[in-house]
């Protein structure tokens, strides 16, 4: 059924950029559908109620019903019915972009409750369960919330896989944006691994949200 909606806003061009740009995603399982689009699909999708059937129908066979599984999800407003989807799911991440695009709602209204999850999530030795955990610290701990020691526990995370790398720089680098005074000593320690710790530095040298006398120093650190 899902299949038939999507199929009508197939493009070509950009299922074969998706292509390109998910290396360890099958091309014959990415429909070609952009992302706005599925959003859209998403949100009508969440107010149905065969939604329930559609979440618990896993594994899915197209990238694209994948990401509107995740927003949908996004939309619960339930905390605890999010976060049991949420762990359903997590599982069956396998790419960096069906990781990235989902940030249920209700998370921000829910941060001490939520904190639990994001460590067990961030010490997941399944690459995506950890970069989601992560991202979740990232975008929910950085600011009001924000505390030191979450800088070690993403610091102490290791992995060789690239893209759990790249988001642990991707964190740190947003860290030198909002919490400059905190992070820098683990770039000048360099706590991190050589490559992540030259990735956190490049990220945040390209940031907007980072200083002109920040960026100064922070490339003589490389």
């Amino acid at each position: 059924m899902l299949y038939d909606i999507l199929l009508p806003y197939r493009d070509e061009k950009y299922r074969q950029m998706q292509i390109r740009l998910l290396p360890n995603v099958s091309g014959d399982t990415i429909i070609g559908v952009r992302t706005p689009v599925l959003r859209k699909i998403a949100k009508e999708l969440a107010k149905r109620e065969e939604k329930d059937g559609f979440l618990a129908e896993l594994p899915h066979r197209f990238f694209e019903e994948n990401m509107l599984h995740f927003f949908i999800v996004a939309e619960i407003k339930d905390f605890d019915g999010c976060i049991f989807e949420t762990e359903r799911f997590l599982p069956y991440v396998d790419n960096w972009a069906l990781c990235d695009q989902s940030s249920p709602k209700v998370f921000k209204k829910h941060r001490k409750e939520l904190l639990p999850f994001v460590k067990k999530w961030i010490a997941s030795e399944h690459t995506y369960t950890s970069r989601f955990g992560i991202r979740m610290l990232m975008n929910e701990y950085l600011e009001e919330d924000f505390k030191e020691e979450y800088l070690s526990l993403v610091a102490s995370k290791k992995g060789d896989d690239y893209y759990l790398k790249m988001m642990i720089a991707w964190y740190f680098a947003t860290a030198l944006a909002k919490q400059y005074s905190s992070t820098l000593p683990y770039i000048e320690n360099r706590t991190l691994d050589p490559w992540t710790h030259k990735k956190a530095i490049q990220k945040a040298v390209e940031s907007y949200r980072v200083s002109e006398e920040h960026k100064a120093y922070l490339k003589t650190l490389r």
